[in-house]
């Protein structure tokens, strides 16, 4: 049976006053610290999280397209934005880590972060149903959708690279990683991205590997562009 709070209001966390104690620890409590953790959680955050943020870009944007819109969902639910997030929550200071996390620094990693801010969705979700889910998480990303250009949201460098080559019929771009340095808290990855033809490269570094390679097809973009 789960602990119910004996306190009216119960402990908050992002806005929402728990009913259910025990579903708030879960949702904090990394694998590394034992079971139950917030691992089942987070899969069902994860679907939660996009059905929010898509209902308020359907809401905040009436004229945009489909495309404009699943842009700017992957904007705001990838990795780095929601560690961003549940940095402005407070979310490392309260996870429960294993002693091995908790010494490499594992409530700043981005990848911890996200997920168990996904796992905080999902608790709210069980424990007062989707309505009250919305109401706490969207507050959450409102000033970042607010902050969105109306109606669209620019292709990531990636995308554009990828585009700007098939339309040539030439191959695909290389990523290789050439270096991966630094804690595992605070790793720098340098990356490079290659194309056969024409035969253009460059490298480029980050805080995350994705974050590199989409630094390094940019400047491969500039290299392009500057050839017209």
């Amino acid at each position: 049976m789960r602990a119910r709070s004996t306190d009216p209001h119960g402990p908050r966390f992002g806005g929402h006053a728990f009913g259910d104690v025990s579903l708030l620890a879960q949702a904090l409590t990394h694998r590394s610290a034992g079971t139950p953790h917030n691992e089942r959680l987070e899969f069902l955050g994860d679907a939660l999280v996009g059905m929010i943020v898509a209902e308020a870009l359907y809401a905040h944007w009436p004229k945009a397209d489909e495309g404009a819109m699943t842009r700017a969902r992957s904007e705001l639910v990838r990795e780095s934005s929601l560690a961003q997030v549940a940095r402005g929550l407070g979310v490392g200071e309260r996870i429960t880590l294993g002693p091995g996390e908790r010494k490499s620094g594992g409530h700043r990693r981005d990848s911890i972060l996200s997920d168990t801010l996904e796992a905080l969705v999902a608790a709210i979700y069980l424990d007062a149903g989707f309505d009250a889910c919305r109401t706490a998480v969207l507050p959450w990303f409102a000033a970042t959708i607010a902050a969105l250009p109306a109606g669209r949201i620019d292709k990531d460098p990636k995308t554009r690279l990828q585009e700007w080559l098939q339309a040539r019929q030439r191959a695909l771009p290389q990523y290789e990683l050439l270096a991966e340095t630094g804690d595992d808290h605070a790793k720098t990855f340098l990356v490079r991205c290659a194309l056969d033809e024409p035969a253009v490269s460059a490298d480029a570094g980050g805080g995350s590997r994705r974050i590199a390679e989409q630094a390094a097809a940019a400047a491969v973009i500039q290299q392009l562009e500057s050839r017209k």
